[in-house]
């Protein structure tokens, strides 16, 4: 299926059913992969955090994306576009430790006509029991 080309809700964002795959690419389903995260599972990494922000973002789940954002750091407004596709997640690096994480990827995605990739090294952080995005250099 191309998350692309899926069925819309009303507001315009894909629907993505419990058995369908999950949109970044894992090859679980959806109920067994991110949407236990989107609906406030702790993610087990910051690499998994980030799939799961991935998928929030192609599903338009600002609620998963501002929860999963580091207070200190989390913007006061996040704004959503519906035409934005959301059509590959590559990740190109993931790092780890006990007081902080890293994930470099690739995110594709199409809006009308234009294309583009979103290249970012995301920063995060573990804080009472789960780890958070705190920040990202896009380049």
């Amino acid at each position: 299926m191309s998350f692309g080309q899926a069925a819309s809700r009303a507001d315009g964002f894909p629907r993505i059913e419990a058995a369908d795959p999950c949109p970044y690419g894992s090859g679980d389903r959806f109920d067994g992969c991110c949407r236990p995260l989107l609906r406030g599972e702790p993610a087990p990494t910051p690499e998994r955090l980030m799939r799961s922000r991935y998928t929030a973002f192609l599903v338009g789940d600002a609620r998963y994306l501002a929860e999963s954002w580091h207070p200190r750091t989390r913007s006061a407004s996040i704004d959503l576009e519906p035409d934005m596709r959301w059509t590959k997640l590559e990740i190109v690096d993931a790092e780890s430790g006990e007081t902080s994480g890293t994930v470099e990827f690739r995110a594709h995605w199409r809006q009308g006509r234009e294309r583009g990739i979103l290249h970012e090294r995301s920063r995060f952080v573990p804080h009472a029991g789960r780890w958070w995005y705190v920040d990202g250099d896009v380049g």
